[in-house]
Parts: structure tokens; C-alpha cells; sequence
């Protein structure tokens, strides 16, 4: 049996179901678990190494969350993507970031400018070398520092309880052909934008980023109904 899920470490303070929580939610977020997929309790315990309550508990939480969903008498699977997912979640995540992006051109500081700027430079390392996992890293630490700039803890702590919807959004994204150069390239114009203490044009770019990850997804989704 290929194992895919690293073994859960035990010494940690937290409920046990709260970290095969966690393991699980990554795995779906970063696209080990794909969308559609069914999932075997015992298969999924053998390789965390924990029993089988635990995991069964871990389901039944992200059920509610909706990463899985549960069919009578066929199983777990993994939440497929469906178009209004991804439509509703562009919606929320444009909006909060073209905010984001405006109030960082009039407020970030000029360690948090480097900061990101040092990141476009690491995003583009990972891709010469094709380090895909830290790439995804890389690009979230980049998301960061734009949040924490616009000097809104409202609209950082609001952005933080989406944060698992996004970075699962954000893999499937970065997997399709072309889309991390596109992607570079769209972050190093927001960047100027920003440096230039233009609102009005990082606002521009952070929607035109948003509109062509958004289009990435739909794109992505198009193309795997179509191999069903």
C-alpha cells in the first residue's frame, strides 16, 4: 500500500481527533487527497498511525466543514469543487483582498515591502527548481505580509477563518500548467503597484489576480468532467 499521509506525531497537548483533523483538512487543502476521491477509515488509521475512532471523529468534523461528504451505503469522499464553490468563494476572497491591497499601498512599511519582495524572489527560486510544496508556502507567506500591511486586524482575523478554503483553492490553482509563472508575474505588478503608493492600481491588480486564479479553477474543473 503506497502511503501518503506522513504518521500523526502522538506527544502533541491537543485531542488526538483535533490533529487528524488538521492532518486530513491539509492533505485535502494541499491536493495529496483529491476532489472526489473516496476515503477508507482503515487505510487512512494504518498510515496515521492512530485507531480508527479518532479518524472517524476527524470525518465526521470535516463533513460539517464540507471538505468531505458522505454518501449512504457508498462511502467517504473527498468534496468535489462544484462552480458555485468556487464563484462564492471569489467572491468573499476578491473583495477581501483588493481591500487588502488598497490600505497595504497607503500603510505597509518598508521591511514588510522587502519582505515581499524577497518572497517574489524565493517563489521564483522554487520554480526553477520545481519545489511545488514550497512554492504554495512561499506564496501564502506572500498573502501574509499583504494582509498584516493594510494595518486591519478585523480583515486579517476574518481572512484567517477562510483560511483552509483558500489554501485548498490556492493548490489545485497552482498545480495547472502555467498558472505559478502567471502567477509570479502578477504578484511582482501588484508589488510595484503597492511600492508606488498607487491604491487605486494595486486594487487593479489584486482583482485581475484574483479573476484569473478564479478562472485557473474553473478551467481545472472543466477539464477533469471531461476526463469522467
Amino acid at each position: 500500500m503506497e502511503r501518503r499521509l506522513p504518521p500523526i506525531k502522538l506527544d502533541s497537548y491537543r485531542p488526538l481527533r483535533e490533529v487528524v483533523s488538521e492532518a486530513l483538512r491539509e492533505a485535502i487543502s494541499t491536493g495529496i487527497l483529491k476532489p472526489g476521491e473516496r476515503l477508507m477509515e482503515i487505510q487512512m488509521a494504518e498510515e496515521l498511525g492512530v485507531s480508527r475512532t479518532p479518524v472517524r471523529e476527524a470525518i465526521r468534523r470535516l463533513e460539517l466543514e464540507g471538505f468531505l461528504v458522505m454518501v449512504p451505503r457508498r462511502g467517504t469522499y473527498v468534496s468535489d469543487l462544484s462552480i458555485k464553490d468556487i464563484n462564492e468563494v471569489f467572491e468573499i476572497r476578491t473583495a477581501l483582498d483588493v481591500l487588502a491591497a488598497g490600505l497595504a499601498a497607503e500603510r505597509i512599511t518598508e521591511e514588510e515591502l522587502e519582505q515581499m519582495e524577497r518572497l517574489l524572489v524565493e517563489i521564483g527560486e522554487y520554480i526553477d527548481s520545481g519545489e511545488a510544496d514550497r512554492i504554495v508556502d512561499a506564496d501564502s507567506q506572500f498573502h501574509d505580509v499583504l494582509y498584516r500591511a493594510s494595518r486591519n486586524d478585523r480583515l486579517v482575523g476574518i481572512i484567517n477563518n477562510l483560511r483552509e478554503q483558500f489554501t485548498r483553492f490556492r493548490s489545485i490553482s497552482m498545480a495547472y500548467p502555467g498558472r505559478i509563472k502567471n502567477t509570479l508575474e502578477e504578484h511582482r505588478r501588484l508589488v510595484e503597484a503597492i511600492a508606488q503608493r498607487n491604491p487605486d492600481l494595486a486594487q487593479q491588480y489584486a482583482r485581475e489576480h484574483m479573476e484569473n486564479a478564479e478562472q485557473t479553477l474553473l478551467n481545472d474543473l472543466n477539464e477533469r468532467r471531461q476526463k469522467r
